[in-house]
């Protein structure tokens, strides 16, 4: 008796969330109807589903082919896509995209709005389907006698592949991207900040909205350092065991030979990070100024080192040589007070689902600065200056160190590309973390130079549409 019971609230409870899925799942179950009705009437040519699943009042607006109404679009189905059969268009839904608003009257669901981008290709027998052009969507869809009917079609701004890119938007979208900033020099004037998308779902992303930069770090600790030693208050081949010797390799005489210089030009012999090998302690893979390896744990080394020669924190220092001057009152090491939450650009995975903060407390000059657009712009613009204000400081930012390949270098604090056309050349520093993507880079010659933040991980596409629609990508895609 118990047992059923028992089996009586469990099946009673199990109804009742499925009829709470089911409210909450209008969005899905639509999307379901628009992927059977264009897979099945228009790709399949079922004209029969067809037939049954659009209203008989349908009204179709296109824009380019006027109004129809359920005799002419039907008509038109028949004639225009599914008359040959080796030959197609077919319909593809652009992932992330589709939006559904619900329709009500007096309290109940009679309707609903949805929206979206679809690409539509030409599918030919032996052939890979070739893109032909992209259009945006607009559908009411009405609940008649518990089935859902296509009442009303909008069809517009259609663009061709190869006369026009996709917007920012639908590219954000695409790609689970949910915010992107790019920041532009020219001739060494920050020209424009502009930032798309959205912090987090529903959330606009603004000019202010705070980044983290993960490795975007470095250039700015570097710049620090060199300003120390520009005004003689730092050597770049002083020993930093002076000021501070890690514990974990105090017994390797090799922490006597570590320098700033080796550090910056990713020399000190370190991993990248202690926990990353099998000990999960700092050790010396090589010799420091032997060989390049990438590491943040240098960069650790020479904050714990600079702290305690100067006795002051590394924002401390970066506010005194860098900050303040170029006027970059939106950038931290660490959440102090003054980061406002609201502001910040909450990260995401490549599905674009959202990654929990993780607020850090004290300084890493290797990653988690918090900054915006405009003030690592003004970064770069104001490194640029130094070219006329400070030259000597300037010939250290731009000076090649070691070479890593072929037109491959690496500097103080940058990684330097030279074959570009008109004897032009590049240094260029990225960052990356889980849900954050973010390059800086700029051309001494021409004092040109471009700063892009991502709070997403599938940002590849993204970028690499930002960069060949600029003068970045011209140089960059058409190295000699």
């Amino acid at each position: 008796m118990k047992s059923i019971f028992f089996r009586t609230i469990y099946l009673v409870s199990l109804a009742a969330m499925t009829q709470q899925v089911h409210a909450l799942s209008l969005a899905e179950e639509l999307a379901q109807q628009d992927a059977e009705l264009f897979k099945r009437g228009f790709n399949e040519c079922d004209t029969a589903y067809l037939q049954q699943h659009v209203s008989d009042d349908l009204v179709f607006y296109h824009d380019q082919s006027g109004i129809q109404n359920k005799e002419q679009f039907m008509s038109n189905v028949v004639k225009n896509i599914c008359s040959n059969s080796t030959e197609k268009p077919i319909r593809k839904l652009v992932d992330g995209s589709i939006e559904t608003f619900p329709l009500h009257k007096n309290g109940n669901l009679y309707g609903a709005i949805q929206h979206g981008i679809h690409d539509f290709y030409i599918r030919k027998t032996g052939e890979p389907d070739r893109l032909t052009s992209t259009a945006e969507f607009t559908h009411v869809w009405l609940k008649v006698d518990n089935n859902w009917l296509l009442a009303n079609v909008l069809s517009y701004a259609h663009k061709s592949p190869v006369n026009n890119a996709p917007t920012t938007a639908e590219l954000l979208i695409k790609n689970h991207v949910p915010a992107l900033g790019i920041g532009l020099i020219h001739n060494g004037k920050v020209t424009s900040t502009k930032v798309y998308g959205e912090r987090k779902k529903g959330q606009a992303a603004t000019k202010e909205t705070i980044f983290k930069v993960a490795s975007l770090t470095k250039p700015i600790v570097s710049f620090v350092t060199l300003k120390l030693v520009d005004e003689g208050r730092l050597d770049l081949d002083e020993p930093l065991y002076h000021y501070w010797v890690d514990p974990e390799i105090e017994a390797d005489d090799r922490h006597k030979l570590l320098t700033a210089r080796h550090v910056l030009t990713h020399q000190a012999g370190f991993d990248n990070w202690r926990w990353m090998n099998s000990s999960e302690k700092l050790r010396f893979n090589f010799s420091p100024g032997t060989k390049h390896q990438y590491s943040g744990e240098g960069f650790e080394y020479l904050r714990r080192a600079l702290e305690n020669k100067f006795d002051t924190s590394i924002e401390a220092l970066a506010e005194e040589y860098l900050f303040e001057p170029a006027q970059m009152r939106d950038t931290h090491f660490w959440w102090n007070d003054k980061v406002d939450v609201q502001r910040y650009a909450y990260n995401h995975d490549e599905k674009g689902n959202l990654i929990p903060l993780k607020k850090y407390y004290s300084a890493n000059a290797a990653a988690n600065l918090l900054t915006t657009v405009g003030d690592y712009t003004k970064f770069l613009a104001y490194m640029m200056q130094q070219s006329d204000e400070n030259p000597s400081l300037y010939k250290n930012i731009i000076s090649n160190q070691i070479r890593i390949g072929e037109s491959h270098y690496f500097g103080l604090g940058w990684e330097i590309f030279t074959d570009f056309s008109n004897d032009e050349y590049a240094l260029l520093h990225t960052g990356r973390d889980p849900g954050v993507n973010t390059l800086a880079i700029f051309f001494p010659n021409s004092k040109n130079g471009y700063v892009i933040f991502m709070n997403g991980d599938n940002a590849l596409p993204v970028l690499e549409h930002v960069l060949k629609d600029s003068y970045l990508g011209d140089q960059l895609w058409q190295r000699r």
